[in-house]
């Protein structure tokens, strides 16, 4: 198994460190890493190069995608870990912080069969601090946008080989087999689809051996939430019912 992690990244200059720093961190660290800078305006792709000159022992590369969009970049990211040889791609975003063992559980759901894993998406405590009510708030908009998906028109069709299962893009893991037999993340931006969402239905033409592991957990930023508010935050995920005059909040 030749593992890669793929992190899009556009303006994330004070985020992507954290990130970098996480996944350093791994409990297995037997991976490399690719950051795709994706236009950014700020100083991201030079954080990305300081921490690499002082991490010689893990494998981090940067690659460009001038084209804006979260499915573009990530796209790229995968299919530039594919070219230089991985058998196996893991995704998470510039804002977010795996679990330590979030590598390990990645091999460990590829070991017992599956080709595609997700699991919690949990939220970070150490951006600032948070009430209670709102360290239970961001499980509870994934899990009604999952139950909102299982629903979706845009989700059923009698063709799909298993149920639509609500996989976030920061927490994704994939074989190059079945990303290449899929046809990838569209390369969209997020402000038009939920790539994420678009990759799993694509998926589910073509296998069922996809599924969710508890302890494939990652760490994500509450800033859209808190910048957008539960009810338009749930609208946001519920196919962009709510469009946000910005969306990189940062």
């Amino acid at each position: 198994m030749r593992l890669w992690v793929v992190v899009p990244a556009y303006d994330e200059e004070r985020s992507i460190g954290a990130t970098l720093r996480r996944l350093a961190d791994q409990t297995d660290t037997g991976f490399s890493l690719v950051v795709v800078d994706n236009g950014s305006t700020d100083g991201t792709a030079t954080v990305v190069k300081e921490f690499a000159a002082g991490h010689p022992g893990l494998d981090v590369r940067i690659v460009h995608e001038p084209e804006k969009g979260t499915g573009a970049a990530a796209d790229t990211g995968v299919r530039h870990a594919i070219g230089a040889g991985a058998t196996h791609v893991a995704r998470t975003d510039a804002d977010c912080l795996p679990h330590r063992g979030w590598i390990a559980a990645v091999r460990r759901a590829f070991g017992d069969g599956l080709e595609m894993v997700s699991g919690p998406l949990l939220p970070r405590t150490d951006e600032f601090p948070l009430k209670f009510w709102e360290r239970r708030l961001l499980p509870a908009v994934i899990g009604i946008a999952a139950l909102f998906g299982r629903f979706r028109p845009g989700n059923q069709d009698p063709l799909y080989l298993g149920p639509y299962v609500m996989m976030p893009g920061c927490n994704l893991a994939i074989t190059a087999d079945l990303y290449e037999r899929a046809g990838g993340f569209p390369r969209t931006r997020i402000e038009d689809v939920h790539e994420d969402r678009a990759l799993v239905n694509r998926v589910r033409y073509v296998t069922d051996a996809y599924g969710l592991r508890k302890d494939v957990a990652v760490y994500g930023s509450v800033r859209r939430l808190r910048a957008f508010g539960l009810v338009r935050t749930l609208g946001w995920y519920a196919d962009h019912r709510y469009k946000p005059d910005v969306v990189d909040i940062r």
